[in-house]
């Protein structure tokens, strides 16, 4: 075979028409080490190996000043830009920047996933999370700049801010509870708990509620109607106690309504001294009995009374014990509802066992059937006294349209503000049932529970439940009256 020509193999840059190849062709270039390019998709920088990167620019180097130019400038300015460009991130081969959007996402769901849209203080704490979320997206803003899941964060974080009318200035929450956490502030130190590892669930919170004749609603979500006429206690353990007063409704009967309560918030530790309040029919102070609305040193109080509406609501607020009562007057009568940790509602000794939140009324003090259905006491002839107008002009097809105006749903707060009309034909029962409810929406923990339907009427309220009041009420009215 004839040889081939020298020169003759074609050259990529001939066409151009730039001079003739050298007489010797040289050696071609030392292969360098494989390297990683200095970016990945996604945004995350990769680790190059820093000794190929310099071998290659050397090797480059060297070559350049070999060879003649043969290509045209434009791509020998390009290939010079290409380096330059590599060289600028030099610094990257000592500490490669990574793109850290899922450990800002692991922070915030650390923070956030004890709190409960319920609790005292949530869109606050929510904000704090909020804004060190976004810091920490704006330090790992470089590396993350290709990174489809960062800008979905930076986004949702946009709009959490306006949803929560968070402010972009402020306090943030800290990723080590160990270290920061707020000893008087029971939310803050029951996350730091769970962040390291001592819990494996949310602290839960439980619910108990007192109104109308009275109606309890216990711990355990079980509905009584009581006599018990007199003093007694709701909740007494180790950082609460509260005490009502019953006194009888209507001369002659054994309903009774609350008039007094008694709220006593035990010391405790640096947070807060003892702190009692006591409230009557015509008297709900927005204040201690020492004249405090507040314990606890600090800009931030572990224990604050509002007053929501002047002589007829107040709230209190307890952040130490993560306990919110509410109290309010309809009427001529009190009614309370709180919220409580439930390893501190439990939080008690053996002596202290009559609390009706915990346990209920006494079997001897309950007017119910002990199922806390009111309305269907059966196995009793109905007497035909009871079938007239009702007690101080209320029919019982009144009651029921009165009550249906305020509470659509036939639940048992429902039948309770029947019940309570039929009895005493005081209206603000209907108010007393209708703020029940609406505390138990604001402080209930689990929404599924907030209504209670009576045995036989669930998920049918407008069926056998209406035939269980309309025979059922008549007969314990009866009963009461007895």
């Amino acid at each position: 075979r004839k040889k081939r020509k020298r020169g003759a193999s074609p050259s990529p840059c001939r066409s151009h028409g730039h001079g003739h190849e050298p007489d010797t062709a040289p050696a071609p270039p030392p292969s360098p080490e494989p390297t990683r390019p200095a970016w990945t998709g996604m945004g995350l920088r990769a680790a190059p190996s820093c000794a190929a990167a310099a071998a290659s620019a050397a090797a480059a180097g060297a070559e350049q000043r070999r060879r003649p130019q043969l290509c045209p400038p434009p791509l020998a300015l390009l290939l010079l830009l290409l380096l330059s460009l590599g060289l600028l991130h030099a610094g990257d081969c000592q500490q490669p920047a990574q793109c850290r959007i899922q450990k800002c996402s692991t922070d915030f769901v650390a923070l956030t996933s004890h709190l409960n849209s319920a609790i005292d203080g949530f869109d606050s704490e929510f904000c704090k999370a909020l804004r060190a979320y976004a810091g920490c997206t704006q330090r790992t803003s470089k590396a993350c700049r290709g990174n489809l899941v960062y800008h979905s964060a930076v986004l949702g974080i946009s709009d959490l801010m306006s949803q929560r009318n968070c402010s972009k200035d402020g306090p943030t929450s800290s990723t080590n509870p160990e270290v920061t956490h707020d000893p008087c502030n029971y939310h803050s130190h029951a996350g730091a708990r769970e962040h390291r590892g001592g819990d494996l669930n949310p602290p839960g919170y439980l619910f108990c509620g007192l109104f109308g004749d009275p109606h309890l609603r216990t711990f355990k979500d079980h509905f009584q109607t009581c006599k018990v006429e007199g003093a007694w206690p709701l909740i007494d353990n180790n950082y609460l106690s509260v005490q009502v007063t019953n006194v009888p409704v209507v001369p002659g009967s054994s309903a009774t309504a609350t008039n007094k309560i008694t709220i006593i918030f035990k010391a405790h530790r640096e947070c807060t001294d003892q702190k009692v309040y006591q409230a009557v029919t015509d008297d709900l102070p927005a204040a201690f009995v020492d004249g405090s609305t507040s314990g606890g040193d600090g800009d931030t109080k572990s224990l604050l009374i509002l007053e929501r509406e002047s002589g007829r609501y107040v709230e209190m607020h307890a952040r130490y014990i993560g306990t919110t009562v509410f109290v309010r007057q309809l009427g001529r009568y009190l009614t309370l509802a709180i919220r409580m940790p439930e390893d501190l509602a439990m939080s008690y000794e053996e002596s202290q066992d009559l609390q009706l939140c915990v346990n209920g009324c006494p079997l001897s003090e309950r007017i119910d059937d002990g199922q806390g259905q009111v309305s269907a006491i059966l196995g009793h002839s109905v007497p035909r006294t009871s079938l007239a107008p009702a007690w101080r002009g209320y029919t019982l097809e009144a009651a029921n349209a009165q009550c249906h105006e305020k509470m659509p749903v036939k639940d048992i707060y429902f039948q309770s503000c029947v019940f309570d009309l039929l009895t005493t034909g005081d209206a603000n029962f209907t108010a007393a049932a209708h703020s029940a409810l609406e505390d138990v929406e604001a402080l209930h923990p689990r929404k599924e529970r907030w209504h209670i339907f009576p045995s036989g009427s669930q998920g049918t309220p407008h069926g056998r439940g209406h035939w269980a009041v309309s025979l059922g009420l008549p007969c314990l009215i009866f009963i009461v009256f007895l």
